[in-house]
């Protein structure tokens, strides 16, 4: 392998031990400007796409540890990666994709459990991390606050029937 092949190789790997997922997708068909749009999407998502060549991809996935692609490569392939939330980016592209028909997503890997293209739209299309974390608190909470209020409500019936009669003037 050429110098400027390991070098981008070494990038890859890097980039891979760096990021909990990637998203693989066939880029064919979209110009430098839409491609462009999708790359500020995604930026606003905390993830970036980059356009590699799959023999370089695929050494780098394996001496990465991620994964043998074997080949399961084929075509004009992209490489999304990011440090935040795989759903957030599969969002951005399933929007993407229904907007303009491209870019088609091929699979995916959230640490090193494979994700097909079915498994990537499923999550595309979860509410945000953050609105799950309030509904997953939300329902720990709950069963406290029932406990709180069937402990309170003796002591508070009693209040109540005691105020009465002070009410009553007994």
């Amino acid at each position: 392998m050429r110098a400027e092949k390991k070098f981008i190789s070494a990038e890859y790997v890097n980039r891979l031990k760096a990021t909990p997922f990637f998203l693989v997708v066939d880029y064919r068909g979209l110009s430098v400007g839409q491609f462009t749009e999708l790359r500020k999407r995604l930026s606003k998502a905390g993830a970036e796409v980059h356009v590699v060549k799959n023999t370089i991809f695929r050494i780098a996935a394996k001496e990465a540890g991620v994964a043998d692609l074997g080949g399961t490569l084929a075509g004009q392939l992209a490489i999304v990666t990011g440090q935040k939330d795989i759903a957030a980016a599969a969002k951005v592209v399933k929007t993407y994709q229904s907007e303009f028909d491209k870019p088609k997503l091929q699979f995916g890997y959230l640490g090193s459990q494979r994700l097909s293209a079915e498994e990537l739209r499923v999550i595309a299309d979860l509410p945000p991390l953050p609105q799950l974390q309030g509904k997953l608190l939300g329902l720990l909470q709950a069963p406290a606050q029932k406990l709180v209020a069937l402990i309170n409500t003796p002591g508070s019936q009693l209040a109540r029937v005691i105020k009465a009669k002070a009410d009553k003037g007994e």
